[in-house]
């Protein structure tokens, strides 16, 4: 297992953000788009984003297929790598932080349902001291679509 982190600054603003934006895309050179999400930050500092939509969800299967992308917030954008989560640790301690964070929010029982559990992730640091990626153009979403 990787133990990269991310930099404290980058986990207190996430740990804030109520929503950030997921950039992902088809395949590793094809354009990338940007959906909505939420996120999590543990006591631990793991990150974590799950879809509410199960694995239908756009930005989830890109996620998934080509394994990285970035999170943007605050003005920055994060290059990550998408790690799915399997143990019941990690399922539970990203649960735990969706509970807290976005108690009394209407939306947060979907993120707890045990159909979605299996679509948790965690964010890694992509490494940025080798060549970086080509940027890519994005599309902005602005609908809610995690």
């Amino acid at each position: 297992m990787d133990t990269a982190t991310f930099p404290d600054h980058v986990l207190e603003r996430w740990r804030d953000e109520r929503e950030v934006r997921v950039e992902t895309s088809a395949q590793v050179d094809a354009p990338a788009h940007r959906t909505i999400i939420w996120i999590v930050v543990d006591d631990a500092g793991r990150a974590f984003v799950r879809s509410y939509r199960d694995a239908t969800a756009r930005w989830y299967r890109e996620a998934i297929a080509t394994r990285q992308g970035a999170i943007v917030s605050g003005g920055d954008r994060v290059p990550v790598r998408f790690e799915s989560v399997a143990d019941e640790g990690r399922i539970a301690a990203c649960s735990g932080e969706l509970a807290r964070k976005y108690a009394g929010d209407p939306a947060t029982a979907a993120m707890l349902r045990d159909e979605v559990l299996d679509t948790t992730l965690e964010l890694r640091p992509i490494d940025s001291s080798g060549p970086s990626p080509a940027r890519r153009a994005h599309r902005s979403c602005s609908t809610l679509a995690s």
